[in-house]
């Protein structure tokens, strides 16, 4: 295989690879589901202590054998319970060394799944010192396949090389069910107008189920990263960035900008349900990032100061024609002075320069007739 010109392989693109990450958290109907069992582990105190005495007991035996066999007389042979005695202490020192594996300990906030040569038995999640079945895993095996962990461990890659240890190391069997904080990278996307944006979201998350976070997915962090990632495109792509750019033009349309709460609702519900299959519930999922993508951000913000002007000239205007609406009628009330249609025109022309100009009016004075 030559690997010369090739790209290395990132670690997202392995991911996409595997026929679990895949699918963007879609589930298919008849496969089965793994469920979580609880189990009740064994006192870690009891079984040292009932080891202990054991251990006693061996030593005590051994002494005893060795102190026999020294204790014959030379030219003798020894009585052949003593070499029994020392062979069975050795053998049972051999022995008594296997059970020590099976002790283990679990910090609040952690789980131990028991798995048997391959069968899942259940689930530790009390905290404390505990003893079980030494025979029981303490890493899963990698479901990688040699070609994939071979294309990676060649990669120039650093991630892409600690990627392939991880998976040759398996995942370990003791779960953190902590609440977790996965900070995501910032994306470019298009919105539903087509408009390039940044984007990024910050996910709050812990595993319920341990089952089906070890025996569903290969890699349950890397697949919460990656579906984040999936929801995240696909909410973007359905919202407009803002209301300037909603073609129906509807004030209750929700927009990305304009509606963060209802945005990170819909993203928060994408995001369960396609984590569901891996046994992990989303807590929070918040927007952290928004903004145009570099190459349009300069245009769209003058196109967000011309809607601005424009929307301020509209209130100055209609707040002029209202003051002028005003004064006419009051003089024409008051009776103090009477207008003719003409002049009435006049007037309201002035006013409106006056209120709608932007430099500072300059009153003339008109010491003769009105007419």
């Amino acid at each position: 295989m030559d690997c010369s010109g090739t790209r290395p392989l990132p670690i997202a693109t392995w991911g996409r690879r595997r026929g679990r990450h895949a699918n963007a958290g879609a589930v298919v109907k008849g496969t089965h589901m793994s469920v979580e069992k609880q189990l009740k582990a064994k006192s870690g105190y009891s079984m040292l202590a009932i080891l202990a005495v054991l251990l006693v007991v061996i030593v005590g035996l051994f002494i005893w054998s060795v102190a026999g066999m020294a204790s014959t007389p030379d030219g003798m042979d020894a009585p052949a319970v003593y070499g029994w005695g020392l062979g069975a202490s050795l053998f049972a020192v051999c022995l008594w060394s296997i059970p020590l594996s099976g002790f283990f300990s679990l910090q609040p906030g952690q789980a131990r799944v028991c798995i048997l040569f391959g069968k899942y038995v259940g689930t530790v999640r009390d905290e404390g010192f505990f003893w079980a079945n030494p025979f029981y895993s303490k890493r899963m095996g990698s479901s990688a396949d040699i070609g994939e962990m071979l294309e990676l461990e060649m990669s120039d890659s650093k991630a892409a090389k600690a990627a392939a240890q991880k998976a040759a190391k398996g995942n370990p069997t003791t779960i953190s069910t902590r609440v977790r904080t996965l900070n995501g990278e910032r994306l470019k996307v298009n919105d539903k107008m087509g408009n390039p944006i940044e984007i990024a979201t910050v996910v709050v998350w812990h595993v319920a189920d341990t089952a089906k976070a070890l025996f569903d997915v290969d890699d349950y962090q890397s697949y919460v990263a990656m579906q984040a990632e999936t929801a995240l495109r696909h909410v973007a792509s359905v919202y407009a960035y803002d209301h300037l750019e909603d073609e129906s033009d509807d004030s209750g349309t929700i927009t990305l900008r304009a509606n963060v709460e209802e945005v990170s609702e819909a993203l928060r519900r994408e995001l369960a349900m396609r984590l569901a299959p891996a046994g992990v519930e989303v807590d929070d999922a918040r927007l952290t990032h928004l903004a145009y993508s570099p190459e349009i951000a300069q245009a769209m913000l003058r196109r967000q100061q011309a809607e601005a002007v424009i929307a301020a000239r509209k209130k100055i205007v209609e707040g002029a024609v209202s003051m002028v609406d005003m004064a006419v009628k009051e003089m024409a009330a008051g009776g103090t002075i009477e207008l003719d249609d003409e002049r009435r025109a006049q007037m309201a022309s002035n006013l409106m320069v006056v209120l709608c100009g932007e430099s500072e009016a300059h009153p003339v004075l008109n010491a003769g007739s009105l007419y």
